[in-house]
């Protein structure tokens, strides 16, 4: 079951989102109407970059209650100088089983082009990203790759309706010579596809289904690789506190499931976002 702080959490969600409409807008100033989510999903990525001299810093905790596992991400996104192009890095830190497997994996270096989508009321946005992965994490706790290694990814964005929203993800990542514990190398070449829909219940509380198919793959032998596939189908919701300051808070949570040849039972995500002029 679920713990009971996840119960009040929810509840203190669902809410605040029936609010009346004056007691979101007070909070960003009188009159004038609360600025929507946009660039909060959990599993994908979607394809708004921050705009002029605003920064985002995003959490993401991942806690497995039956085993006790956890892992954690914090990405930092700017503009540079403003919307066309953005640069970012994540870095994760997780608990793989014990005190020995705990620590900090491989670092991310992002850089994403607003291709399309620039103008304030666009229907439409893409947002082609690539990364540099560095081997900051520990092969031997099982956190790294041992290699680095470079991703790309196309998210695209489409308002549907007034209250529906859809987000198309699409990417590979190629890691030459990734190592095992053991010393063994091999090249990686892994696959992304996703797909979510965002329902507009109201502009700062949103109603999620991400689904998103992964094709991993692991070094076992000396040029030699496992393949894995596995499908993640997850239910979230989020809420937008807005402040006058221009400071958004989002939290948000999602019950991801796991289907494929290293299927799991259900985990639960807890997201937190924070965005704000510099």
């Amino acid at each position: 079951m679920p713990h009971p702080a996840v119960h009040a959490f929810v509840a203190t969600l669902l809410a605040s989102s029936l609010l009346p409409a004056s007691a979101h807008a007070q909070a960003a100033g009188a009159g004038v109407p609360p600025a929507p989510i946009r660039d909060n999903s959990f599993l994908l990525e979607e394809a708004y970059n921050q705009e002029y001299r605003v920064v985002q810093h995003i959490s993401a905790l991942v806690h497995d209650q039956r085993t006790g596992l956890w892992s954690y991400s914090f990405t930092q996104e700017w503009p540079v100088p403003g919307m066309r192009h953005q640069l970012s890095y994540t870095i994760p830190i997780a608990n793989e089983g014990g005190p020995g497997h705990r620590g900090v994996g491989d670092f991310a270096l992002n850089y994403r082009y607003q291709l399309v989508g620039m103008e304030e009321n666009a229907r439409v946005a893409v947002a082609p990203r690539v990364s540099l992965v560095l081997p900051t994490g520990s092969v031997t706790r099982g956190l790294g790759r041992g290699a680095s290694g470079v991703q790309l990814n196309i998210p695209v964005s489409v308002e549907l309706t007034r209250w529906l929203v859809s987000h198309t993800n699409a990417g590979a990542s190629l890691t030459p010579r990734a190592r095992t514990a053991l010393g063994d190398r091999a090249t990686l070449r892994e696959y992304n596809v996703g797909q979510s829909f965002i329902w507009l219940t109201r502009p700062t509380f949103n109603v999620m289904l991400e689904t998103t198919l992964l094709g991993t793959a692991d070094v076992v032998g000396p040029d030699r690789t496992e393949r894995h596939v596995n499908l993640f189908i997850a239910p979230a919701i989020r809420k937008a506190f807005n402040f006058r300051s221009g400071l958004q808070i989002v939290p948000g949570l999602a019950v991801p499931f796991e289907f494929g040849d290293q299927e799991h039972d259900p985990v639960l995500l807890v997201y937190l976002s924070f965005e704000h002029p510099f």
